[in-house]
């Protein structure tokens, strides 16, 4: 059996060129990296404004297990399925991250015979953007630290510096380290800390800015630190946005590739799920809902994080109104859920598959208090019986979701045909009433508090001290309109990793709350879950290459 590199490296890619002509892009409007990447420009973003809007398909998940979901596999089948039955769609995917590309989790291109390409370069430096973010950041902490040492005309409080450093790479012993150590020229001795690139709130508001105008005034009101008076200090008061704007304008225009069976895909941006708002970018996922008739996204991690965020931030933020969800979900990953070793998956076991579904059962019921209408994709592997797939078939229906098996990580688009026709059905018969799940004016700790009775199923929340205070102090400071964005393990509804399948009426556990005001929502990390991760006993790094003729091995 070929692996999901092998694959990619014998596909046949068209000129990029040729794949924008088709969606009424002529090269003038590309900024090509090569003959298969390219930028679209800001004048082509312009003129695609008076465009009518195409259907807006979320593709979601249940929560993550070793078993695996593939919840972009089926994101980039649907789209192949799509263009298969003659539909015009386009996909619009987040960058992988070089975190996980080395660490455990492995790329983020899709899998098999549904995956965009060239997969190598997505997954490893792509066109620069992250690069360009984590720049931004970093010129905005040195900045910060050069102010400070100049005379520190803000009266900067050196003990409530907020900005953080970032890299875009699994480096645990950067999350809390000591600065300013030398000479007196060298700075003022504090702690710092390094978060990973994609939880930076740079990444935050890259992805949630209209245009360059609304990325400027964004990263303005970013907040670094607090000065003596406990008064926010910002990064438009640093006279930092200038600077970081030259850094990200080219950042800021969306990607252009293909899959291997040539539909477009816009890919632009990469913020995690688990720790950020886990989104492709607001301008990506509006320039493909112009350039065709429907436009099919995904957000990170399970329906209880990115699809959560997608809907309470995203959507919120960009007046999207998602038309159906696609809630992807395997039967090896449903029987993991209800408690059968990671070895044992492979054989029929209905008694597990009947206890580890409340899982799925949850995520279909947090989904429909948005008022959106619910599609199950079963994302087919050898294994599955006739008996668990009915199974599966028959709880879904029961809960008025479409239900289709997909089989695009062996067939590609021709393997997502069943499940194209099902959402197609979905988008004619059923109408969405897409709604948020708080109202803006609702208090931030009644926020935090619905999402986690309503979409992990909680039954108490517990506010540390330190996150209480700080949730009375931003309300203070006028930040108690925003939403917020949970940062919370993703491999169970609750904040406990172990707790799997549906667990119910635990305690919610809130230990730090903070604002990206630039981003335009508010932070609550829970349980023990970090902004920057570390690097397993035997990382993916350990089996990455490069042969003799330049070519790559061993990245997924």
């Amino acid at each position: 059996m070929k692996t999901d590199i092998q694959i990619a490296q014998e596909a046949v890619m068209e000129p990029i060129a040729l794949v924008a002509e088709r969606m009424g892009i002529p090269q003038e409007e590309l900024e090509l990296y090569g003959r298969y990447k390219a930028k679209i420009s800001n004048d082509c973003l312009k003129k695609l404004q008076d465009q009518p809007e195409g259907k807006l398909i979320l593709v979601t998940a249940i929560n993550p297990t070793p078993a695996g979901e593939g919840k972009t596999t089926i994101t980039v089948g649907l789209g192949e399925a799509f263009g298969q039955l003659g539909k015009k769609a386009v996909i619009a995917l987040r960058e992988p991250s070089l975190g996980p590309c080395f660490g455990i989790k492995g790329g983020a291109a899709g899998g098999g015979y549904a995956q965009v390409v060239p997969m190598e370069d997505l997954n490893l430096h792509f066109t620069g953007d992250f690069h360009a973010i984590t720049s931004a950041n970093n010129l905005l902490a040195a900045l910060l630290d050069n102010h400070i040492q100049q005379g520190n005309e803000l009266q900067i409080d050196t003990r409530q510096i907020v900005w953080k450093r970032c890299m875009d790479m699994n480096d645990r012993v950067l999350r809390n380290i000591v600065v300013g150590m030398g000479a007196k020229t060298d700075g003022v001795v504090r702690e710092d800390h390094f978060v990973i690139t994609v939880a930076s709130e740079i990444m935050a508001i890259l992805c949630l800015a209209t245009d360059m105008k609304d990325l400027k005034d964004r990263l303005s009101r970013i907040v670094v630190a607090y000065n003596y008076a406990g008064e926010p200090v910002t990064a438009g008061q640093l006279q930092a946005v200038g600077a970081m704007a030259a850094l990200l304008k080219d950042a800021i225009k969306p990607n252009l590739i293909q899959t291997l069976e040539h539909t477009p895909a816009l890919v632009h941006g990469g913020p995690f799920a688990n720790i950020a708002h886990g989104c492709n970018s607001v301008i990506a996922t509006k320039a493909a809902m112009k350039l065709a008739d429907y436009c099919i996204t995904e957000a990170g991690f399970g329906a209880d994080l990115g699809a959560e965020k997608f809907f309470d931030i995203k959507c919120r933020e960009a007046g999207l109104s998602p038309d159906a969800v696609v809630l992807v979900a395997t039967i090896k990953a449903l029987k993991y859920n209800g408690g059968v070793p990671k070895n044992e998956l492979s054989a029929e076991n209905l008694e597990a598959l009947q206890k580890g579904i409340v899982n799925l059962e949850k995520h279909i019921e947090n989904l429909q208090k948005y008022g959106v209408p619910v599609v199950v994709a079963l994302n087919a592997f050898t294994a599955d019986t006739e008996a668990e797939i009915a199974y599966v078939k028959q709880f879904c229906e029961d809960r008025d979701c479409e239900f289709a098996l997909a089989k695009v990580w062996e067939q590609g688009g021709q393997g997502g045909i069943a499940l194209a026709e099902k959402v197609l059905k979905t988008l004619e018969q059923k109408k969405s009433n897409f709604h948020v799940l708080y109202e803006d004016d609702l208090p931030l700790r009644d926020k935090i508090t619905r999402v986690a009775k309503e979409i992990y199923g909680a039954g108490s929340v517990k506010f540390a001290p330190a996150a209480a205070k700080q949730l009375k102090r931003l309300e203070e400071l006028g930040y108690g309109n925003l939403p917020v964005c949970m940062a919370k393990n993703q491999y169970s509804l609750s904040d406990d990793p172990t707790l799997l399948g549906r667990p119910e009426n635990f305690e919610l556990n809130i230990r730090e709350v903070y604002v990206s005001a630039g981003a335009g929502f508010v932070v609550v990390l829970t349980g023990a879950v970090m902004t920057m991760p570390g690097l397993s006993k035997t990382p993916a790094a350990y089996g990455i290459d490069v042969n003799d003729e330049g070519r790559i091995t061993g990245l997924f």
